[in-house]
């Protein structure tokens, strides 16, 4: 049965992501408390080999049926062998994306039926959802001025229209599971979001784990 805390971190390219990862890190090695980080895709030596296959550009002709099953095994491995066994330790799990950029990228950005992907996702995971999702949110104009000249792969690479739509994707989930999303705005300076999510996981330690 699960007893740590599972957190996610979901957002469009270039969000701040990362940074905000590595300020949470951070906070928990001060404080002493035990975590594990992954990533999606990847995670384990499968999900690796399959995180290649999906951000390679030389894959241009990749269908968005392959690419969501693709994604799906990626996360299945991961979350039983890795997530869920770290969770019944009791640890705090903080993972680089999970399902919801499945439902985000391939569902609103593909337009993959809804319904099939939230089966899809519960079958991968064993129904198991987030504790606290935070969403970092910028605009598609921020997004290509932080990308820059980045060298883009196979899904960054896709067209600004597509990314509007899985930045629409990620604010709508939010307004459907208001308890579970917090949205913070990324252009904010990023001590003040790292000390806004470190106020909120320190919260959600005390009340799920008192």
């Amino acid at each position: 049965m699960k007893s740590g805390i599972f957190i996610t971190f979901e957002g469009i390219d270039g969000s701040g992501k990362t940074t905000q990862i590595n300020a949470l890190i951070q906070h928990l090695d001060k404080a002493g408390i035990p975590y594990q980080l992954f990533r999606e895709p990847g995670g384990t030596e499968i999900g690796e080999k399959i995180r290649d296959i999906l951000l390679d550009k030389n894959h241009d002709s990749m269908l968005p049926m392959t690419e969501l099953l693709l994604y799906s095994a990626s996360r299945h491995q991961l979350t039983k062998s890795r997530i869920i066994p770290a969770l019944e330790a009791g640890e705090i799990v903080i993972c680089d994306r999970f399902y919801d950029s499945t439902t985000a990228y391939q569902g609103y950005g593909r337009g993959i039926d809804l319904d099939f992907i939230q089966r899809l996702n519960a079958a991968a995971t064993d129904s198991l959802v987030p504790d606290k999702t935070f969403i970092l949110d910028i605009s598609l104009e921020e997004r290509h001025l932080r990308l820059g000249k980045k060298n883009l792969d196979r899904l960054e690479q896709e067209t600004m229209d597509f990314h509007k739509r899985i930045r629409d994707g990620f604010l709508k989930m939010a307004k459907n599971e208001p308890g579970r999303f917090t949205v913070l705005e990324g252009n904010r300076t990023p001590e003040a979001l790292s000390n806004e999510i470190w106020k909120i996981v320190r919260t959600l330690k005390e009340t799920i784990c008192k």
